[in-house]
């Protein structure tokens, strides 16, 4: 809900914000009164076309451009942010990287691209984080509910995200006594275009049934549980690996 009147607007920063979940988590936060900063990692047109979004229901936004698994540009990231907004409140890393192959069969140098940006990644935007948002905010990372599913063919992007989930759980206890949450959400199947990437019809329905919904998620069922771990009613959840995903054990 938009925040109440009179009350400071809290920033929002969202890596891998023009695509999926990411652009689905700037609308939502937007929608609550956030000021967003949508990062993202390439395509400059679709984190435009979420500025303008917001910006069409009366919100604030910029889009700048950062690799999350690079120190400089995520610093320069939460510069821009508390330049133009005057802090940060809120960090969502919605950012990652996905590639599928048996462990005997996977090219290393697409497991080194992996771990560039799901681990490197999100400990460069954890470390930023720690050291940036301001009291009473939140860090939202991301993981797989496949980490407990354990999918074949998941091997490599399941290791890469149990990884976030460690890191996230560490640092929710590192920062005793700044009024800070950490918290990691682990979508199950959900029906962005990294998930429907070289799937066919059968597969996709296949892990439909999955849930005892019986459905995909959708990106907007993801940011709502982002949008409350990020609001103050979600403030007593910290530490904690929430796995989004239907039902699926």
């Amino acid at each position: 809900m938009p925040p109440e009147e009179n009350a400071p607007t809290r920033v929002a920063i969202v890596t891998g914000g023009s695509r999926g979940i990411g652009r689905e988590a700037v609308t939502r936060l937007g929608a609550d009164g956030y000021s967003v900063v949508v990062g993202y990692a390439g395509n400059r047109e679709l984190a435009e076309a979420a500025v303008k979004e917001i910006a069409a229901v009366g919100g604030r936004a910029i889009a700048v451009q950062a690799d999350v698994a690079e120190e400089e540009q995520v610093a320069a990231l939460f510069d821009a942010a508390e330049a133009e907004y005057g802090g940060v409140d809120v960090v969502v890393h919605a950012a990652g990287r996905m590639y599928l192959a048996p462990v005997a069969d996977l090219d290393l140098a697409k497991l080194d691209a992996l771990h560039r940006t799901n681990i490197r990644g999100t400990f460069v935007v954890a470390q930023q984080s720690a050291r940036r948002i301001r009291r009473g905010g939140a860090l939202v990372t991301f993981s797989t509910s496949v980490v407990g599913l354990a999918l074949p063919g998941y091997g490599a992007y399941s290791a890469s995200k149990g990884a976030a989930e460690a890191l996230t759980m560490i640092l929710a206890r590192e920062l005793r006594g700044r009024d800070i949450t950490v918290n990691t959400v682990a979508p199950g199947p959900t029906a962005t275009d990294l998930f429907l990437e070289g799937k066919d019809e059968e597969t996709v329905a296949r892990m439909a049934a999955m849930p005892p919904l019986e459905r995909l998620g959708t990106p907007a069922d993801i940011a709502e549980v982002v949008a409350f771990l990020a609001s103050p009613a979600g403030h007593w959840v910290n530490g904690q690996v929430i796995r989004a995903n239907g039902g699926i054990v």
